[in-house]
């Protein structure tokens, strides 16, 4: 019988500003070097991360094979999975960089396999052919985000993107801090960075004075930040600039 490889969710830096060993546990490199099989967003920004990390093997003889939002649920999933069925161990790769679609963005949940992002589509089909899944530790945007917020940490929310229309934004944007200020629920959504301060500015017009907004921009770059203020406190702040850093809001 064969034995059936593992399944690793392998976490990389959210900035690329950031070397991946300033952010990343260094038992996560004795993993990365024994792999030769990676299922990644893209395939051109996971060598650059492998090769900015000094993994062991050279970066020509590794495989790379793509799962992102153009990849569909099923047959391309499968075969993506095949290979782990029949011995072999894959890591998942997120996006961590420069990407500006929303179904991508760097996310921001950057370089967090499975968690607003498609590795979960592979983690599925691994836990229903009974493969092992192994997450790594790694920097989260969403979990930076309320660790240093100073919102409800014991109940959140990530609602990932919300509608690009104004209109139906501020519906929505009413929506989540109803449930923010009547459940103490924080509620942290996303948006593609060249959008952010168009979001921030309709944040602003359409929330209450007191309901508290966090804005964390650039998580673990250099130049990265957090602040919560209340929206009446930020419309008499000078405002921040937003535009294509990425960035994580919550409203609690």
């Amino acid at each position: 019988m064969t034995t059936k490889g593992t399944l690793y969710l392998i976490p990389c830096p959210i900035s690329d500003e950031t070397a991946p060993w300033e952010v990343l546990p260094a038992a996560n490199r004795a993993v990365m070097d024994s792999l030769d099989y990676f299922i990644v967003e893209n395939t051109r920004s996971a060598r650059r991360f492998l090769a900015k990390a000094g993994i062991a093997r050279p970066i020509d003889g590794l495989e790379f094979r793509e799962l992102n939002e153009h990849t569909v649920a099923g047959r391309e999933v499968e075969e993506l999975v095949r290979p782990i069925a029949e011995g072999r161990s894959a890591g998942v790769i997120s996006e961590a960089d420069g990407i500006l679609s929303p179904a991508a963005v760097a996310h921001i949940e950057a370089g967090v396999p499975g968690v607003a992002d498609p590795g979960a589509l592979v983690a599925e089909a691994c836990h229903r052919r009974g493969i092992r899944v192994v997450p790594l530790v790694g920097p989260s945007s969403i979990i930076l985000a309320v660790m240093a917020s100073g919102l409800n940490g014991q109940s959140f929310a990530f609602n990932g993107y919300l509608p690009v229309k104004p209109p139906e934004r501020a519906k929505a944007i009413r929506f989540f801090e109803r449930r923010a200020l009547s459940e103490g629920q924080s509620q942290l959504f996303i948006e593609a960075p060249y959008r952010n301060e168009k979001l921030f500015g309709q944040l602003l017009r359409t929330l209450g004075a007191e309901t508290r907004l966090t804005v964390a921009v650039d998580l673990t770059a250099p130049g990265g930040w957090v602040e919560t203020h209340t929206a009446g406190e930020w419309r008499s702040r000078p405002l921040p600039e937003l535009n294509r850093r990425p960035a994580i809001f919550a409203i609690g």
